[in-house]
């Protein structure tokens, strides 16, 4: 688990490619401090396992259903990434609870500055925005961001100035794609209201003497 609060931009200093997986090798000096084999990293939101480490760098496989959901396969050697350790039971929680299971890719419709803002546009399918309300949380490229506006398969969201100097968001540029993963929370009322949904029919009712 997660809260979307990134610790550091890595380096992708390796990429080596199978037939339908990756083992990337990415630097870092932040997370290296405390770092063990076996241990959850989200990069760019996606909850990948250290499987190897250096002082100075650590690897992760990515598997094919990783690869499908994600944007990680289009990362190219010296590509920058957002990463976050797993949170720790004692920490501050900055952000939301964020899984790294990516819901999926989203596209940048439109980056433009506003004062000392930098709106996003961002075009999500009709399941994601379905999930996302005004004011909610969302985490993009396991960023944690509230939406400012919600139209229709658009998620707007606003980035400050330390965001946006502190994260992949800053060099991201229109037409770029991005890991969507929305509130965790929802999803999980969306469910049992879809399942209470199914249940609650005319025949269930007549059936308990309504």
């Amino acid at each position: 688990m997660f809260t979307g609060i990134i610790e550091e931009l890595g380096t992708i200093k390796q990429m080596t490619k199978g037939q339908e997986s990756i083992v990337f090798t990415i630097g870092a000096r932040k997370i290296m401090q405390d770092l063990k084999v076996g241990d959850s990293i989200a990069v760019n939101g996606v909850c990948l396992t250290v499987t190897s480490f250096t002082s100075t760098n650590f690897t992760a496989d990515v598997m094919p259903e990783t690869i499908r959901a994600t944007s990680l396969a289009q990362l190219q050697v010296g590509a920058s990434v957002n990463l976050e350790r797993a949170m720790i039971a004692n920490g501050r929680f900055g952000g939301h609870f964020v899984s790294g299971h990516i819901d999926e890719v989203g596209v940048i419709l439109r980056k433009r500055s506003f004062a000392n803002a930098v709106y996003f546009d961002i075009k999500v399918s009709h399941e994601a925005s379905a999930l996302c309300i005004p004011r909610g949380s969302i985490a993009i490229d396991g960023i944690s961001l509230t939406i400012f506006d919600l139209q229709k398969e658009i998620v707007t969201v606003s980035i400050i100035p330390h965001t946006f100097g502190e994260t992949t968001l800053g060099f991201k540029r229109e037409g770029d794609t991005v890991n969507i993963e929305t509130d965790l929370l929802g999803k999980y009322i969306a469910k049992q209201l879809k399942v209470r949904s199914n249940t609650l029919t005319e025949d269930f009712l007549r059936q308990h003497g309504f």
